[in-house]
């Protein structure tokens, strides 16, 4: 999680200009963090991992992702789902490498290559469509705002741990919904379908 805008997911997906596009359908910026905090966590029906705070000033390139971050999920992974799990991730130039698909192949029974994931598919994740949104909202209501990096961690630990269970397994359960109206929508945008 990137807990800045994340500009890469910040696209209209449409015919024509934006001008011209319905409100409803375009994407919604949302407020900003402190700039340089970035964490990575799974969730599942059922439960969560850790979150995983990547070192200040690091960038998440393959290297990173398949040394430190891929290990510590997926031993999150066999600790909530011991009797196994499917491993996914997103379109992120760090996960769809050959270094981390490879890895990814070696050391986990299931999980959905990049080759199976619709190119062009946003919030298909339920920590994109809705953890760190639960987070960023339950983040907004902490008064006064944190002025150090320390303090933000220590309070997205905070926020991470108290997180509902209930709210992520809704989350799951729409994964089914929103893959079908991915479908339905030609592998493009479909928020506007799902309201």
């Amino acid at each position: 999680m990137n807990l800045s805008v994340n500009h890469q997911i910040d696209h209209v997906w449409s015919v024509g200009k934006k001008r011209d596009v319905d409100k409803r359908c375009l994407v919604v910026e949302r407020a900003k963090f402190a700039k340089h905090v970035v964490v990575s966590a799974g969730v599942c029906y059922g439960g969560k991992g850790r979150l995983h705070f990547i070192p200040d000033k690091a960038k998440v390139n393959v290297k990173l992702y398949c040394k430190i971050l891929l290990p510590r999920l997926v031993e999150d992974c066999n600790s909530i789902l011991p009797s196994g799990f499917s491993f996914q991730q997103d379109g992120a130039p760090a996960h769809t490498a050959k270094l981390p698909q490879n890895w990814i192949a070696t050391n986990c029974n299931d999980f959905i290559g990049k080759d199976d994931w619709p190119p062009n598919s946003p919030d298909l994740n339920p920590l994109d469509y809705h953890v760190w949104g639960a987070m960023l909202e339950r983040y907004k209501t902490f008064q006064p705002k944190l002025n150090t990096i320390d303090s933000l961690k220590k309070l997205l630990q905070t926020i991470w741990d108290d997180l509902p269970q209930n709210s992520i397994n809704k989350a799951v359960l729409s994964f089914v919904k929103r893959l079908r109206a991915c479908v339905k929508a030609g592998d493009g945008h479909f928020e506007h379908v799902l309201k």
